[in-house]
């Protein structure tokens, strides 16, 4: 508009009085008309939230939901939203609307971290959603990988060794190659109560073949690891820990693994620099700075020595305290 009024050939100067009055006029009428255009009265969308809100509280989710999921992310009011986003996810569960319930939880997680009932409600939703997803699967496709893949682990939790075992063979039999599994299965015969030696080295050989399909599996080099170092085959122990520790930087016990494998062949010097890396990685594990003080004062640095064994004196100290502080709190 301005652009239009800067282009008349005439002046202010030019102009009678009664022209510019009408000129004026008609900027302010149009001014007037044109702000309605753009900014029209909103929507009172609190009182518009506060109306589905009353009507989830009544049950009324059919007519909640839509104006829930229309209104929340345009609240300021942040106890509104709040009350928005818990009525929304009970209507999304109850109409059987996991994508609406999937939004509304991560609205409630990201503006409410800290909030004890959102907590609890982000528990409970997020477990339902995976239940939900879990008995679609058994329905859908009972019989597939990922079925037999959900059955073996729920068998695991439970303590069915010898059932997760078979369920993760029947995956095996319908993918050979599907990375992971080996890995489980090995881990799941060194899960059970004081397993047998052969069951040791069946589990042994599940993590070797384990990294014919997956070679940068750092979990099972490190387990690989910690059976070579219990058999005192440390020589085997001490290039497992080290690719595991290659293989992720961040993993704390394959550099002690590898530090204590050291100490114990009395490569003490080799031994410091992946002990100092675990008490990077894992400060508040005692045994991470006990076997860096025995390092240090194999190789005759008594004060960093000093320093590592009061540090895990003191963290040692305190587990005892937290243990008894537990015991304490545990039901009778």
């Amino acid at each position: 508009m301005l652009r239009r009024l800067s282009s008349f050939s005439f002046s202010m100067q030019e102009m009678s009085g009664p022209t510019i009055f009408r000129l004026l006029g008609a900027l302010i009428a149009t001014t007037v008309i044109c702000s309605a255009q753009v900014s029209p009265k909103s929507p009172d969308v609190s009182s518009a939230t506060r109306h589905a809100v009353a009507l989830a509280e009544q049950g009324q989710c059919a007519e909640a939901l839509p104006a829930l999921k229309k209104t929340i992310s345009r609240l300021g009011d942040g106890e509104l939203k709040r009350k928005a986003g818990l009525a929304g996810v009970r209507c999304a569960m109850t109409l059987g609307r996991p994508e609406a319930a999937v939004d509304f939880l991560q609205i409630l997680g990201r503006d409410f971290p800290s909030d004890p009932e959102v907590l609890y409600v982000l528990v409970h939703g997020y477990s339902d959603l995976s239940t939900r997803a879990a008995q679609e699967l058994a329905r859908t496709a009972p019989d597939s990988e990922q079925g037999h893949l959900l059955n073996a682990e729920s068998l695991e939790v439970q303590g069915k060794w010898d059932a997760a075992a078979d369920e993760y063979r029947k995956v095996l039999q319908r993918n050979p190659r599907l990375p992971g599994i080996h890995f489980r299965l090995g881990r799941l015969l060194l899960s059970r109560p004081n397993p047998e030696p052969d069951m040791v080295e069946q589990a042994r050989k599940e993590f070797q073949e384990e990294l014919k399909i997956d070679p940068n599996n750092a979990g099972a080099e490190y387990i690989l690891g910690e059976l070579a170092h219990q058999s005192q085959q440390l020589d085997d122990a001490v290039e497992h820990f080290a690719r595991a520790s290659k293989l992720d930087p961040g993993f704390g016990d394959a550099f002690l693994g590898l530090g204590e494998v050291l100490i114990s062949l009395k490569k003490y010097t080799d031994a410091i620099s992946p002990l100092e890396t675990a008490t990077k990685l894992e400060p508040a594990n005692p045994a991470t700075h006990y076997n860096l003080a025995l390092a240090y004062s194999r190789v005759g640095r008594k004060s960093d020595a000093d320093r590592e064994f009061a540090v895990h004196r003191q963290l040692t100290q305190d587990n005892k305290v937290q243990d008894r502080s537990d015991q304490s709190q545990s039901p009778n």
